[in-house]
This record gives C-alpha cells, structure tokens and sequence, in this order.
C-alpha cells in the first residue's frame, strides 16, 4: 500500500489552513516519518471573520462558508502536491479535519464544516473527513483525537511523556508505554484569548502575538488570572473537551468587564501567564497523581510563543522540549496527525482511544470521499 498521506488542518485559532505531506511506515513511528512538505496559508479576512462569528451565521451563510472552506482546502492540498512534486496518484489519501462549527457532544453533538467532496474531486484522492462523529456516537466526547497518533510516536518503553499541543485550544496526551494507560484531554485555552485580545488592541490589523513580542513587554495582573483560572470548567475531571463556546470572545468580555483596568500588553501577558498556569496545574491535579512524566512535548502555534514557552518551563515542573528537535514540526503537527488517522482509516484501523475520550469502546474514525 502506498504510505505518503496529506493531512488538512483548520484550528480553533482560525488563522489559516495548515497542510502537511508525511511519508510513513505502517504502523507509523516517529523514527520512519518523514515530513516531505508543509505550509500554512492564512484565510482571507473576509473568509476568517465569518469562521469567527461561525455560531451566529443563519444557515444559508453557513452553507456558502461550507463550501468555500472546502474549496480552501482542495486548493491547499492541490497547491501542496504542486510543490512538492508529488503526483496525487502517488498518494494514498488525504486527511480532511475540517473547521469545527459546534462541539457540545454530550447535548447537541459535534459538526465540522469543510466540503471534503472538493478535495477528492480536485486532487483525485481519497479524502477522509468527519473524524469526531463516529466515537460522539460512541458515547465519547469525539474529542481529543490525536492521542492514538501521540501514542505511536512518542511511546517509550518506560515512563510517560506529555506531548502537550498548544493551538486556539490547548490539550495533552499522556502517553504510556501501555495503549491502554494513555489518557488525553483539553487543559483550557491555548492561543485563542491571546489572539483574541490582540485583535481587539490593534483594531484587527495583528491577529496574533508574534513570538510573545506584546507579551513580552506587559505585565501579569494576578487579581485577573486568579479570577480566570477559577472557572470551574478547570476543576472538572477528565476526559473534557472545551472550545470557543466557552474561551471565545464572550469569555474575554466578561473578564474584562471585571477588570477594567487591564488593557495592552498586561492584558495579553495575563492571558499567556494564563494559559501556561492552566497547563501546569492541569498537571498537578490529573496526571502527576496518575503517573510520573519524564518530559514534556510541545507542538502548535503556541510553541513560537515565547513567554508562554518561558511560562511552561517555570511552571509545569517538567523538563519542556519543542517537537521540531525531534523532526516533527510544531506548527504542522496536528495536520500531521490527521494525515495518519486518514490511513487508518483507509486501513480499517481502529484509532480512537477510549481512555482519551471517553467512549465505550475504539473505533474506525472518518468518513470516506473516494477519489
């Protein structure tokens, strides 16, 4: 079978399109992947207020924003083959994540957006998408999905790893040298009220914090973060998902509401102390009592920023190492994963992981557009 794969990502963050061309072996392991291409292509302003305000839309606009995210993607992953000089024939599928509209699974379910008939159809490759619904109707959360791929690269043969994503939203996987002791979950916001706040403060001109640079020059108001990290969805046990329902821009409005007097730096630098203390005590309180980390794995966008980096290696007790000085890119990991989920899928591999989400039981995840 062949084993190069493309993978799509569209984050919580809603900066861009991430996509990502791995050459693999099967079962995958990090010392046989090989990461032949991968890009990120920011959306047009037009294209990424609409997946911003995506839970007001009425239906017909979110039918056309269907569509147009699909044609993105196709375009990204045509784009990706082009210059990577690889044909689309000799790819064996693509990997569809799609944009995440609405993820509430335990009352209204889950629903990406994203048409993955566009990708089969322009690249002429088999296109996965709708990763989360099967293990939702399994009785999980249809969320994180990532920790079986975390689990076949980063397992070692004693100890546990933290391989801690940081993107809109951040999430770790605990990854044990058992498949069966793996447990994963969200740990609260990751970039997105940093994001968030930066727009706000340069009126949509930045949309996020490059390298921590505003971050850099603010400081932490501890009366706002303690009021933050008080919110009981951080003392709630796991599996848990979260999303912008609950850290989005109302979240933010609320807090500064409380706290009128921090604003500009201070506030993004609060929010990024923010975000490294809900890790950290994330830690603390459901996975040091579990089992005891060797080190920490980091990977997303919110590896690029500094000061929540900073943060992390004071706080987490754990030494932190970034996942590009083990050949996997930060920024492309997550579209790396969803590459490697499509060839299980096209596989018939189970690869959901109930001690992550919590469903009944392993299930194959996707659904398939054929070429």
């Amino acid at each position: 079978m062949k084993r190069v794969v493309l993978g799509l990502m569209s984050g919580t963050s809603c900066d861009g399109v991430t996509a990502a061309l791995v050459r693999t072996a099967w079962p995958p392991r990090l010392r046989s992947l090989r990461v032949l291409a991968w890009r990120t292509w920011a959306y047009p302003p037009a294209l990424r207020r609409d997946l911003l305000s995506i839970a007001s839309l009425a239906t017909p606009a979110l039918a056309a924003l269907h569509h147009r995210l699909g044609g993105a993607f196709a375009r990204a992953a045509e784009t990706l083959l082009r210059q990577a000089r690889v044909s689309p024939g000799a790819v064996a599928a693509i990997g569809c994540h799609g944009h995440t509209a609405w993820h509430v699974p335990r009352t209204d379910g889950t629903f990406q957006i994203g048409d993955a008939s566009q990708v089969a159809e322009r690249t002429g490759v088999a296109t996965v998408a709708d990763f989360r619904s099967r293990d939702v109707a399994a009785g999980g959360q249809g969320a994180p999905l990532v920790p079986w791929v975390d689990w076949m690269l980063f397992r070692r043969s004693r100890g546990a790893v933290a391989v801690q994503n940081i993107g809109g939203i951040a999430n770790v996987t605990v990854v044990t040298p058992c498949r069966e002791g793996v447990f994963a979950f969200d740990t609260g916001p990751g970039m997105m009220l940093i994001d968030e706040a930066v727009r706000r403060i340069t009126g949509g001109r930045v949309g996020y914090d490059r390298d921590g640079r505003m971050a850099r020059g603010g400081a932490v108001d501890l009366a706002m973060a303690r009021d933050l990290l008080a919110h009981p969805w951080f003392q709630k046990k796991p599996p848990k998902t979260t999303g912008r329902e609950l850290f989005g821009a109302r979240f933010l409005d609320d807090a500064m509401r409380r706290h009128p007097g921090v604003r500009g730096a201070d506030l993004v630098r609060t929010l990024a102390f923010v975000t490294a203390s809900s890790i950290a005590r994330a830690y603390a309180r459901f996975v040091r009592p579990a089992c005891a980390l060797s080190e920490m794995v980091l990977s997303g966008g919110g590896a690029r920023h500094a000061v929540v980096v900073d943060d992390l290696r004071r706080l987490a007790g754990v030494p932190v190492r970034l996942s590009n000085d083990l050949g996997l890119p930060a920024e492309a990991k997550e579209a790396v994963a969803f590459a490697l989920l499509a060839l299980a899928a096209i596989r018939g591999e189970p690869a959901s992981l109930p001690g992550a989400t919590g469903a009944r039981h392993a299930s194959v995840l996707g659904a398939i557009y054929p070429a």
